[in-house]
């Protein structure tokens, strides 16, 4: 997407020469002869960067006044302070009020453009570290070689590229802004902002504020820079979309259509470029039908629908996504990783993880913490949650569970017998007679089993086996 620069200068002369240079570097220009032309097209449409001259002529408020109203509202637009007049005491005031770089006029243009790729390049850093530090102890990839997983991998490939929105349903827990992440990272706008507002946690009176910013003065307060603004030029995530107020609904129709919209509070409008992508756990035409959403939302936002399978679709994926999930909690905690024996393996893909990946995560993270015993040991079945080992088969709590869930059907089979029969020979005194008769076999069935077994004579406890 290409970049939006406001050129601020009283020289009409110096604007049309700037102009000239970056928009033939492909970049998008538009200008202000004062103040109160760079504050209101700033107002209209958020730029990439600002070229703010420290001297004008005529105007209300100096540069350094307009600069310092920028980094009021719009704190990561970056400025560039250009001046005829300049020296070391105004270049340090501009820099200490919040401008990326100073430049004296006659400039030369590669250094002009060296300047602007900088300062945008270094917003951008900024906003991805900011979105980082959100993004510490989340998952934003999809793991998993699933059918289901596979094909929306493959409808993200598809429909990222293209611009259009899209409606991500599921179950809560199940990755719905993974998804929405992985849309914006494969779009043409990946170098622009990602900002979710999750529509659940607002209160209905708030989320217009949220959306939509207000202006100076709204109760009381100064200009709040609103969510559709803060995307501009990237994707809004409008997370479990449902839970919206129908009147707020019905002013998203509207910005959706026009890419315009007016601030709480005020009256003049602000053009977005956004893309829109929602969530929802919801069947939105149930909510249609009951009169909870508006129909002509639901089209705009439904322009390609992907659909998010629960965990217990999945359960394949469930080994990749427990050994990810161990690996990152390992780093993140600065603990050793701990391995799944194969019977807790089997116990965590019997479950069905009525919270999706999110519990899974969260189990996890659970048991690195709080299953004791040495961290080389394998977590067996037994170390897991209680409301996972109150569904887990009895035959993975057996301590030999981890040992049988590894083994083929007949290796395993032989396992199960050598224990079984140790035991009831063990119960009876080594009396091979009496366990015969209880067990059901013949008595030289019996002893031809031990046998096979390599049970003999005796067994390490020193139980001597007697007819």
């Amino acid at each position: 997407m290409a970049h939006d620069i406001l050129i601020v200068d009283d020289e009409a002369d110096i604007r049309m020469l700037i102009a000239g240079i970056l928009e033939d570097e492909g970049m998008k220009t538009r200008e202000a002869a004062d103040a109160d032309q760079a504050l209101a097209a700033v107002a209209a449409r958020r730029p990439s960067l600002v070229i703010q001259d420290i001297w004008l002529q005529g105007s209300r408020l100096d540069g350094l006044q307009v600069l310092a109203e920028l980094k009021r509202d719009h704190p990561d637009v970056p400025v560039v302070m250009i001046s005829g007049h300049g020296n070391i005491e105004t270049a340090v005031a501009a820099i200490k009020n919040g401008a990326y770089d100073f430049i004296e006029k006659p400039f030369k243009a590669d250094r002009l453009l060296l300047l602007v790729e900088r300062a945008i390049e270094a917003a951008r850093l900024r906003r991805e570290n900011r979105e980082l530090r959100v993004k510490v102890g989340a998952d934003f990839d999809l793991i998993g070689r699933s059918l289901p997983v596979n094909q929306l991998r493959h409808s993200v490939e598809k429909v990222a590229p293209t611009g259009s929105r899209v409606l991500i349903s599921g179950p809560p827990g199940s990755g719905k802004e993974v998804v929405a992440r992985m849309l914006h990272a494969k779009s043409r706008r990946n170098d622009g902002p990602f900002v979710a507002l999750n529509c659940a946690t607002m209160r209905p009176d708030r989320l217009e504020v949220e959306l939509f910013g207000t202006e100076h003065g709204f109760e009381g307060g100064g200009r709040k820079v609103g969510t559709f603004e803060q995307a501009h030029g990237g994707t809004l995530f409008l997370d479990e979309v449902a839970d919206m107020p129908l009147e707020t609904q019905g002013k998203i129709v509207r910005v959706l259509q026009e890419q315009t919209f007016e601030r709480v509070g005020g009256t003049s409008r602000v053009e977005v470029d956004v893309r829109v992508i929602a969530s929802t756990n919801r069947d939105l035409t149930a909510e249609i039908e009951i009169g909870r959403f508006r129909q002509d939302l639901f089209y705009r936002l439904s322009v390609v629908p992907l659909k998010m399978p629960p965990l217990r679709e999945r359960r394949e994926d469930i080994p990749l996504l427990a050994r990810h999930f161990m690996q990152r909690t390992a780093e993140t905690a600065g603990l050793p990783v701990r391995v799944f024996g194969e019977d807790a393996m089997a116990a965590l893909q019997a479950y069905d993880w009525p919270g999706n990946v999110r519990q899974l995560r969260n189990t996890v993270e659970w048991l690195l913490i709080m299953v004791a015993g040495d961290p080389s040991e394998a977590i067996r079945a037994d170390m897991l949650p209680p409301e996972i080992g109150a569904i887990t088969p009895t035959v993975l709590k057996w301590d030999k569970g981890g040992e049988i869930m590894g083994l083929p059907l007949r290796e395993a089979r032989e396992v199960f017998e050598r224990e079984y029969l140790l035991a009831q020979v063990t119960r009876f005194g080594g009396n091979i007679s009496r366990t015969a008769s209880f067990v059901g076999m013949e008595r030289s069935a019996l002893h031809r089993k031990l046998k096979s077994l390599g049970v003999h004579g005796s067994d390490k406890n020193g139980l001597k086996l007697v007819e």
